[in-house]
């Protein structure tokens, strides 16, 4: 049985991984288009996530409806989420979509409000009013004005914000789902099923196989580093904490994951950290604390 210590690390490693994600799609779209970085991505993911499975001897066959059960969940949490999200970031900086995304267990807790009756009590409600003005003030970089001439920051942070939305909804959804089934079994089929409907895209409707030879080096790191850490390892060590460690407890390791991205992203892409930034941030982690606090 695994040590307190190493579980902890375990947690740290995934959303410092996590992290880097953000800013190695970036590095990554400037060679290829979304579709061919999930195709990679999630290809890697699924292999490594699948000798896991085999290793630990989970593997069984998925029965009846849940065939498409894990087929809506791939959908929502590895196509369509991972669309949104590097769609987005051709536009939104990797910082700013950390910190939108930083905000899915406020979604969470409304849509388990709304759907499984959870307690939403006003102490969780002013967090999630806490953790909204925290993003609003960094998507509007301290000008809270900006926002209210209509505007929204750019496209790419409306599409950050709508995979915040759809990421709480494959939250709430696998919850039954990881109540039956071990975490790394499930999520391997929930990514082997997105990575398939991957293959419809890039092959039905996208370009093939055609950009990647124009993927350079920095392109293939980047790569890389989603498909074998973002994708597979992140995944068996973040499941490793979630069942030795109550949710409410490894929640806290996420506030951490869009201070790397903001750290990585200042090093790496040259992305200020703004007063702004900083402000919003400790407001919209506080925010998150709060509605994770029980």
């Amino acid at each position: 049985m695994k040590s307190k210590t190493v579980i902890y690390l375990e947690a740290l490693a995934a959303v410092i991984i996590w992290g880097a994600t953000f800013v190695a799609t970036k590095i990554a779209l400037r060679d290829v288009s979304p579709v061919t970085i999930i195709w990679l991505r999630f290809g890697m993911g699924v292999l490594i996530l699948g000798a896991a499975v085999l290793l630990r001897r989970q593997f069984t066959l998925p029965k009846g409806r849940e065939w498409a059960y894990f087929a809506l969940l791939g959908f929502l949490g590895v196509t369509f989420h991972q669309w949104l999200q590097a769609t987005g970031l051709i536009t939104a900086a990797a910082t700013t979509t950390a910190w939108i995304v930083a905000t899915i267990p406020v979604f969470t807790a409304i849509l388990g409000w709304v759907f499984l009756r959870e307690n939403l009590s006003p102490l969780r409600i002013f967090g999630m009013a806490l953790a909204t003005f925290g993003v609003l003030l960094i998507v509007s970089k301290g000008n809270l004005a900006y926002l209210l001439s209509g505007t929204f920051g750019s496209y790419g942070d409306f599409l950050i914000l709508i995979s915040a939305v759809n990421w709480a909804i494959f939250s709430v959804l696998s919850r039954g789902g990881l109540n039956r089934h071990p975490a790394a079994l499930m999520m391997f089929y929930v990514m082997a099923l997105g990575w398939l409907f991957s293959c419809i895209w890039i092959f039905g409707f996208g370009p093939g196989l055609g950009e990647i030879p124009q993927i350079t080096i920095p392109g293939w790191l980047a790569i890389l580093t989603l498909g074998i850490f973002g994708s597979g390892l992140a995944y068996i060590a973040w499941y490793d904490a979630l069942q030795a460690l109550p949710a409410a407890q490894l929640s806290v390791f996420i506030n951490i994951e869009p201070l790397v991205t903001m750290v990585i992203a200042a090093f790496m892409l040259g992305e200020a950290i703004t007063a702004a930034s900083v402000i919003g941030g400790i407001l919209t982690i506080l925010g998150v604390y709060l509605v994770n606090r029980k």
